[in-house]
């Protein structure tokens, strides 16, 4: 028997096979869990790029239903809670990983994100978090738990992370209020921050390869983690072997996140 035998539970935010949610899911898949998942709706309906891929993954993993999902679409995110609800009755978690920002406001200065842009991201980044917690209440059993993913650009300054970063910030206060509302119901909460993982996303903020460096010489491990790493760390979060954490935003990242300078030999 693993940690999730008998579970269930809602995965959004795959994009593809080196997701962070991705990597979560496999741990979740392998301790016994059964889910439901959610894609972007594609713009061609001839051309379901989107579906194919998350199908490519979650097919053989025995996905109990998978469905487009546009989170700054109300009737979206009811058809799917509401066919959740048929399939499962109830779930044990929900994990949501989704973010997004313009790109001509992502990589630009912070300074001259625009107002559409600002409200864009926040709407999809932050906000989201928030709907999906309100229904996820409602389907939730005593003891559930959803899990959110957060970066270390939410407390610190990370150059290239720019308004992605004041998102996070938000989302990280937001994981906070949400534990203190849900928690009467039984219901936890948490971020994971992890350290830098190629991702698609990551794709997209400043010069990676020289973050990777940075972590590789700054971190009390001397290296970053790993996509598995990450992801049994999301699975411990939604377990019952964290039924007393709520709240936190836990990091993932060999320990990058306490340094305030150099160590001593990062230029030996």
């Amino acid at each position: 028997m693993g940690l999730f035998t008998g579970k269930t539970g809602l995965v959004f935010g795959i994009a593809n096979d080196h997701s962070i949610a991705w990597a979560i899911t496999e741990k979740l898949h392998a301790e016994g869990a059964e889910m439901g998942f959610t894609h972007l709706p594609d713009k061609d309906p001839q051309r379901p790029r989107m579906e194919h891929r998350l199908r490519k993954l979650v097919e053989p993993i025995g996905a109990k239903l998978i469905l487009p999902c546009d989170v700054q679409q109300e009737s979206h995110l009811d058809q799917v809670f509401a066919q959740a609800k048929e399939t499962f009755g109830s779930v044990d978690f929900v994990v949501h990983s989704i973010a997004y920002a313009p790109i001509e406001d992502l990589k630009g200065q912070t300074i001259n994100c625009s107002r559409s842009g600002f409200l864009t991201s926040m709407d999809i980044s932050v906000y989201s978090l928030l709907t999906l917690a309100r229904r996820s209440r409602d389907i939730l059993k005593p003891g559930g738990s959803i899990l959110t993913l957060t970066y270390l650009g939410g407390e610190k300054v990370i150059p290239g992370y720019n308004i992605m970063g004041v998102c996070k910030a938000a989302l990280e206060r937001l994981v906070e209020y949400l534990a203190h509302e849900l928690g009467p119901a039984g219901i936890r909460i948490n971020g994971l921050s992890a350290g830098p993982i190629k991702t698609l996303s990551s794709s997209a903020v400043g010069d990676f390869d020289s973050m990777l460096k940075l972590y590789d010489a700054m971190a009390p491990l001397r290296r970053n983690v790993t996509a598995e790493e990450v992801g049994k760390t999301g699975a411990y979060l939604l377990s019952d072997l964290a039924s007393g954490v709520t709240g936190e935003v836990l990091h993932v990242d060999a320990g990058y996140h306490i340094m305030g300078a150099p160590p001593a030999d990062m230029h030996t």
